[in-house]
């Protein structure tokens, strides 16, 4: 991937609040669309938190932004650290490949470090950019496919699925959701404006439901968030009636089964799709003819930036096994770069010579445990000092349970 010289002829700062709506035209004409209209502005207004937005200017002009949510991540072995969620990244088209981007993406993450966040994360509308700023692919999410009609669901609910309109609805998933994440490795805390921007915008423009499973002690232990779009009732094989799953969570697998249960026996729909759900779960089990169930993709998920490389290798846990030194890379935050030794009882900086060495970027794909150093090292990812280093490493970092964050922005 080449390296374009930057141009120095823009400076990036932080916007105030005078200048978030510029931004955020600026950023929807990167992805074609439009400025938002007034009802839609409404809702992403809240999401932009002060001292979290940046800039750059040409002759006085703004020409790209770059910004981020707070939020918390969760690492392997329980540990929760902080976390930015960047968003609403981009460069105006006239001024790309000119440097603008990597000035915004270096004040942004000197600013994240400063603040003392450890991690941040996105989701790429395009896979090659974000890896030179040191991000990594490190979860996967697939998006599923059921012909409602030939799924035959093995059992019935064991509990109570309730239909819940409104804002009542959206306090009940909220509360159940802030309960249980961060919890899974790679899962995030919603901020406020999530909900608003997701689940109230959307609600106010199309036919979003909720619907919340109680069990036996009569308590909220799950929910579900879908909404259906019609079809052509007479010649469904045209224009199926569909029902997508956009949220779902649960406290136990009780309550997990309920939920995809009750939307697999909502009357008059032909499909169930469910987009960005983890790739364990196992709803194909559910039915009688598994084959009803079709993983339509598997994608990348989160982009994962360890802004703190000594901080992040010290939040997680390690299995037992030998230890190993791996060498870090890092261009935009060289604070970062260095030896670290991770044995099962943790990390630690060392001068000690490495016995692999990767790019930040490369870390943070091992970081929450979805992809092996044996892989990466298999596809040239990284440079393989001592042959038995990769083996060591992957023994130390597996993890039991796939990554997952479950959240979009």
């Amino acid at each position: 991937m080449g390296h374009h010289a930057e141009v120095t002829d823009h400076d990036v700062r932080v916007l105030d609040d005078s200048e978030y709506r510029t931004a955020h035209s600026l950023f929807r004409g990167t992805l074609h669309y439009t400025p938002a209209p007034d009802d839609q502005w409404k809702f992403a207004r809240e999401s932009y938190e002060p001292g979290r937005t940046f800039g750059a200017f040409a002759d006085g002009e703004l020409i790209g932004t770059v910004q981020s949510f707070p939020s918390r991540l969760a690492v392997p072995g329980g540990g929760v650290v902080p976390h930015a969620a960047v968003s609403r990244v981009g460069v105006r088209a006239d001024w790309t490949r000119r440097g603008v981007l990597s000035a915004l993406q270096r004040a942004q993450l000197r600013a994240l470090r400063s603040a003392g966040d450890v991690a941040a994360t996105l989701r790429a509308s395009e896979t090659a950019i974000y890896g030179r700023y040191g991000y990594g692919v490190a979860t996967r999410y697939r998006f599923l496919r059921i012909d409602r009609r030939t799924a035959a669901p093995r059992t019935r609910p064991v509990g109570r699925v309730r239909l819940v309109e409104g804002e009542a609805g959206e306090r009940v998933a909220r509360g159940l959701f802030d309960e249980l994440s961060p919890g899974r490795a790679g899962t995030i805390a919603r901020w406020p404006a999530w909900w608003g921007l997701t689940v109230r915008r959307v609600a106010g423009e199309e036919n979003l439901k909720i619907a919340v499973r109680y069990g036996t002690s009569g308590e909220a232990d799950g929910y579900v968030m879908f909404k259906v779009a019609p079809g052509e009732h007479d010649s469904s094989d045209d224009k199926p009636t569909t029902l997508t799953v956009g949220d779902l969570w649960a406290r136990d697998a009780e309550a997990w089964a309920d939920l995809w249960l009750f939307v697999l026996g909502i009357d008059l729909v032909d499909r169930v799709a469910a987009s960005g759900r983890p790739v364990d779960e196992p709803v194909e089990w559910l039915l009688g003819d598994r084959r009803a169930c079709r993983v339509v993709e598997e994608v990348d998920e989160t982009w994962l930036r360890l802004v703190d490389v000594p901080a992040a290798l010290s939040a997680r846990t390690y299995r037992s096994g030998e230890p190993v030194v791996i060498g870090v890379r890092d261009a935009y935050l060289p604070e970062n770069a260095g030896a670290y030794r991770v044995t099962a009882d943790g990390a630690t900086r060392v001068d000690d010579d490495p016995e692999l060495v990767l790019d930040v970027d490369v870390l943070a794909s091992t970081y929450l445990g979805d992809v092996s150093f044996s892989t990466l090292a298999a596809t040239r990812r990284l440079d393989v000092v001592d042959p038995t280093a990769p083996a060591r490493a992957d023994a130390l970092f597996a993890v039991s349970e796939v990554p997952y964050s479950g959240t979009f922005f």
